[in-house]
């Protein structure tokens, strides 16, 4: 059996974290692979250490829009493949997400949409998860095993955010969201944290900026790791990295065995 460590973190902006040490933390981790979400940037414009980091290789999915979304993963395992995007313009435009196909699972490093600016925008978040999850169900149906990492952008259940009562009219907690996460984990997914911390409480992804909320825990579970249910025997942990400072959110980890 080989056992595999993958991290999953929102940088809110890569060119920005580089600036804040990114690279001694990523080399002090030595994870096997690391995605990054909301990486803001394209490739070219990333000073060379950033994208050629020893002993690992990686893949960028930009949006065509400068200085938004995007998604980056580094791998120190081979993949067999690596895609770009679900096949569909509207969100691909965006660079949301990446796949990379492994021996024994398929990974979808994915950024999804923030509902919050408008109707417009909440609309286009409903309508990525459902295509996500088509998506998903189709890479099933070829045989492969999923592991689904990223910033969701909405806490499932009310112990997923430290003041649900105040936010049940705000994007990312708006009931019609939780309920696409009930209908995906009905699909046959699982949520890996809550598999194995099923009512740890006070255990948050992202803070905002604006309340000085990280110094007092003031959170929201944004970042997932999910596996298809018949995967969920390869996974030994899944935990936050609540302490690793740098952007609005901290970094996730799911170690699994194959």
């Amino acid at each position: 059996m080989t056992k595999i460590r993958l991290i999953s973190w929102n940088v809110n902006g890569i060119r920005a974290i580089h600036k804040k040490g990114f690279l001694d933390w990523f080399n002090e981790e030595k994870a096997d692979i690391v995605n990054l979400q909301e990486t803001k940037a394209k490739i070219e414009q990333l000073p060379k250490k950033l994208i050629n980091v020893p002993g690992y290789t990686s893949y960028f999915h930009s949006a065509e829009r400068g200085g938004y979304s995007g998604v980056a993963t580094y791998t120190s395992i081979e993949p067999n493949e690596v895609i770009n995007g679900m096949g569909i313009e509207k969100f691909d435009i965006e660079g949301r997400l990446i796949r990379l196909d492994f021996d024994d699972f398929t990974l979808l490093n994915i950024y999804y949409p923030n509902g919050g600016r408008d109707e417009e925008r909440l609309q286009y978040k409903l309508d990525f998860y459902d295509a996500f999850l088509d998506y998903a169900n189709d890479l099933r149906d070829q045989g492969k095993n999923l592991v689904i990492c990223g910033d969701l952008n909405t806490a499932h259940k009310e112990i997923d955010l430290a003041r649900p009562k105040q936010n049940e009219d705000v994007s990312g907690f708006l009931p019609i969201e939780r309920e696409w996460v009930s209908k995906f984990l009905d699909n046959g997914y699982v949520d890996t944290f809550r598999m194995l911390h099923e009512n740890e409480k006070e255990k948050y992804t992202w803070w905002s900026y604006r309340t000085r909320a990280r110094e007092r825990n003031v959170g929201w579970r944004l970042d997932y790791f999910f596996v298809n249910e018949e995967f969920k025997d390869n996974v030994r942990a899944s935990y936050i990295i609540s302490e690793v400072m740098g952007s609005d959110h901290c970094p996730i980890a799911l170690e699994i065995e194959i």
